[in-house]
């Protein structure tokens, strides 16, 4: 493909994106295909020759689209959103097209600089607090996902709680025979509704993982009591706590940890890095609204969240933040003869492969750069209000039928997470002379715990309600269990989200229960 091919090809390919964004809400949000279905489409091996680009396009309809869920329809109320905008798509054909790996400084010196410029950009936009700004001691930079943001956070803070045990000892076998036995006594931990990865981050790292309870009584949010019962638990074993997830908008319900409380806590434990998750609830804080949850940040050791989640940056885009790099470049910093070169060896530049795992790295800040500047803040505060309203909406419509349904948190974040209530008593008809429990539903007067039974049918008939939606094809919602509650959690704050496909699952959803009970009833009737 030379230039003016790649000029044709782009053009039609560009067309054919814009045509899909405009009737998006037309598609079915959930593929209809099976496990498998793609490998009889297309040959066993690439082909001998090359094959034209209209061949190759059209394979797209064919092949790909039966198989795609289709993140961006309005329809999609599942998991959380993962956004995306023309200005971020073209920031990613630009990226495509310079190709560097940008590894160091020298590399590509406009990669390296603008992403400390737009990462401080976004510290201040979101109210960050001034120490996680590159003029100090600390800075910003894009990684991948979340999930790569903690395994790095809990590496570097694996080896910074290791340098200051081990600080005194000289270098040798012996320091590092006994750094081998503190890792395999250090703990990290995470609430017991925190996102998977910082458990999967502890096995990668080789340390144990403790959970924090965050009960429902707490709204489902980490104390600082509870954090240092945890703590307290794990020193007594003669283990040793190094490192915390706290979450703003934990991944069930939105929750927000003690922020404040938790910071207290941190001075009398500096040894612990304490990381805060923000993945998705992070972008809400560009309004001025949630910027209240961020004083207490200052306290912590860093700070990220997903640019790609929902502030129009197109997967995938971590804002990773550290108040003091060096622990960072501590950790990840070695640097090879072939690495070297004068301006690094200045200290006059940073290095970004210094601060993270991988070496080489892609041009994501311009991506960011196009959507800040294409949107302002003022834009990108009207897009959020927008999903943070359509939650509160949402929770509204589902308060209105309490015959039907009980919320189980809030609308947070344009997150509502729910049940659905389990079918009524209805008289069974039976002889008097032989007892029932439907007489009085829930009591203890023949079950052994009325309550539990409870619980157990909102859980069952919340189960099948959820299943019933997603099977229709029509909406993509998704469940969680929070302390042994099964909910329903819906959450609508993609680009073409709006209002009235937020009724239609409502509706959806007032169906789905009128015929789930209706054949509750039938089948007590008959039974009795």
């Amino acid at each position: 493909m030379d230039s003016k091919q790649f000029r044709d090809a782009a053009k039609g390919a560009i067309d054919e994106i814009a045509a899909y964004y405009d009737n998006i809400e037309e598609r079915p949000v959930l593929p209809s295909v099976t496990p498998g279905y793609l490998r009889p489409l297309i040959p066993d091996s690439a082909p001998e020759e090359g094959e034209s680009w209209e061949t190759i396009q059209s394979d797209i309809d064919r092949v790909i689209m039966p198989g795609l869920t289709h993140w961006q329809s309005p329809k999609f109320m599942a998991f959380f959103p993962c956004n995306s905008s023309f200005p971020a798509m073209l920031g990613d054909m630009y990226s495509g097209a310079f190709n560097a790996a940008a590894f160091n400084w020298i590399c590509s010196p406009a990669i390296t600089e603008l992403e400390t410029v737009v990462m401080d950009w976004v510290a201040k936009l979101i109210a960050l607090p001034d120490a996680f700004l590159s003029q100090g001691e600390g800075g910003g930079i894009i990684q991948g996902t979340a999930s790569e943001v903690i395994v790095t956070a809990v590496v570097a803070a694996r080896e910074r709680v290791i340098r200051r045990r081990l600080k005194d000892m000289p270098e040798g076998e012996e320091k590092m025979d006994a750094a081998a036995d503190l890792r395999g006594k250090l703990v990290a931990m995470g609430s017991e509704h925190a996102h998977s990865s910082t458990q999967k981050a502890a096995i990668i790292a080789g340390t144990r993982f403790r959970t924090v309870s965050a009960p429902a009584e707490n709204n489902y949010s980490v104390s600082a009591a509870s954090l240092r019962k945890t703590i307290e638990e794990s020193e007594a074993k003669g283990l040793i706590p190094f490192y915390f997830t706290a979450t703003i908008g934990s991944t069930a319900t939105c929750a927000v940890d003690d922020l404040a409380g938790i910071a207290e806590l941190a001075k009398e434990y500096p040894d612990i890095w304490i990381h805060v998750d923000a993945a998705y609830a992070g972008s809400a804080l560009v309004c001025p609204e949630y910027q209240h949850l961020c004083p207490p940040i200052a306290a912590f050791d860093s700070f990220n969240f997903n640019l790609h989640k929902w502030l129009l940056v197109n997967f995938d885009c971590s804002a990773f933040f550290i108040k003091r790099r060096k622990d960072l470049i501590d950790t990840y910093s070695i640097t090879p003869s072939y690495l070297r070169n004068e301006f690094t060896e200045a200290g006059l530049v940073t290095d970004y492969r210094d601060w993270q795992i991988p070496l080489g790295r892609r041009f994501r800040s311009l991506k960011v750069w196009f959507v800040l500047r294409s949107y302002g803040v003022k834009g990108l505060q009207a897009f959020i209000r927008n999903h943070v309203q359509l939650g509160v909406s949402f929770g509204q419509q589902i308060k209105s039928r309490p015959d039907l349904f009980k919320i189980t948190t809030e609308a947070s974040f344009g997150l509502v997470t729910f049940q659905v209530t389990p079918n009524p008593p209805t008289p069974s008809g039976g002889k008097a002379d032989k007892p029932n429990p439907r007489h009085e539903a829930y009591t203890s007067d023949f079950t052994p715990s009325g309550e539990a039974q409870y619980r157990d049918d909102c859980n069952q008939v919340t189960k099948r309600v959820y299943e019933k939606i997603n099977s229709q094809g029509e909406f993509y919602i998704s469940s969680s269990v929070v302390c042994g509650t099964y909910i329903i959690r819906i959450v609508s704050a993609n680009t073409a989200a709006e209002e009235k496909y937020l009724k239609m699952v409502f509706d959806r959803l007032v169906e789905a229960v009128e015929e789930e009970r209706g054949g509750k009833q039938a089948e007590d009737a008959k039974s009795a």
